[in-house]
């Protein structure tokens, strides 16, 4: 009976061995398959962190490209369009008495051509700026923001005898230089897309649609627009009317697009032809 008890126990230690010795097989199989997965993991890793710095590189390269056409635009192209504008303007105090009508025209016609040149050339600079020249962002408030473009826009304001009403507005996280060049853009466009028959008047304020995000709201009595051009209207170069029509080089709300994205924010617009146009910036809340 002793004998045969313990062959029963023998073998019932046998069999939880080979049920161990099982298991282990399994869990080593499991560590195997984990460790493979992991390795492939880390392969996958590293060929993004490669894939990462080449853009990284590209973008470089492409900031420095930017550089160089800056540097480019401000000095060789610049330079002949003021030569032509200095001897276009010395044709037409000295020699405006000999030329008739057509060839007067013809002068008007080329300084205006070429003045315009220029402004899209310093639109473009500012485009290309606002990544170049970033400065570090710090607390600016944009009440004090607004008060400085206002003071820049007195003549202009004056001039079209403007209404700017300024509500209460945050303080945000932001290049100071940059939200100058924002607010500057779309109060100068709600003063230029005036209607004739109305002066302008335009009403600056705030909300907080939740808590992550700050909204400034630019409204005006303006001419306003067909949404169904919403998207084109923040695109470099897109304009919605003539040079004979409302000046301007198309650069405007594209440079004001970069400002806002720069920032982690957007930027957008609701109108209607005649019906005046709010165009609404979101900021995230400064913490």
């Amino acid at each position: 009976m002793r004998s045969e008890s313990a062959k029963e126990e023998v073998n019932r230690l046998r069999s939880q061995v080979a049920a161990l010795e099982e298991l282990l097989q399994v869990h080593e199989r499991s560590v195997l398959e984990q460790a493979l997965k992991l390795e492939r993991a880390m392969e996958d890793l590293r060929q993004r962190a490669q894939a990462l710095e080449r853009s990284e590189e590209a973008l470089r390269r492409s900031n420095k490209e930017l550089e160089q056409f800056a540097y480019v635009a401000s000095h060789d192209l610049q330079e002949p369009l003021r030569k032509i504008l200095s001897f276009g303007e010395r044709l037409k105090s000295h020699c405006a008495s000999v030329l008739d009508a057509s060839g007067r025209d013809s002068l008007e016609r080329m300084q205006s051509a070429a003045a315009r040149m220029r402004h899209l050339i310093e639109d473009l600079l500012q485009y290309s700026r606002v990544t170049i020249n970033a400065q570090p962002f710090q607390p600016v408030s944009l009440e004090s923001v607004i008060q400085e473009v206002l003071a820049d826009l007195e003549a202009r304001i004056l001039e079209s005898r403007g209404q700017i009403e300024v509500g209460t507005l945050p303080t945000v996280a932001a290049d100071r230089m940059q939200m100058g060049q924002l607010f500057q853009n779309l109060i100068s466009n709600a003063l230029k897309f005036k209607k004739r028959e109305a002066p302008p008047h335009v009403v600056i304020k705030s909300q907080a649609p939740n808590r992550e995000l700050v909204e400034i709201g630019i409204q005006d009595n303006g001419i306003g627009f067909d949404e169904k051009y919403l998207e084109r209207i923040f695109q470099p170069f897109q304009r919605l009317h003539t040079h004979g029509e409302i000046e301007g080089t198309g650069m405007g709300l594209a440079i004001c697009q970069k400002i806002v994205e720069r920032h982690g924010g957007r930027i957008t617009a609701k109108s209607s032809p005649g019906k005046g146009a709010t165009f609404i910036v979101l900021f995230p809340v400064l913490k």
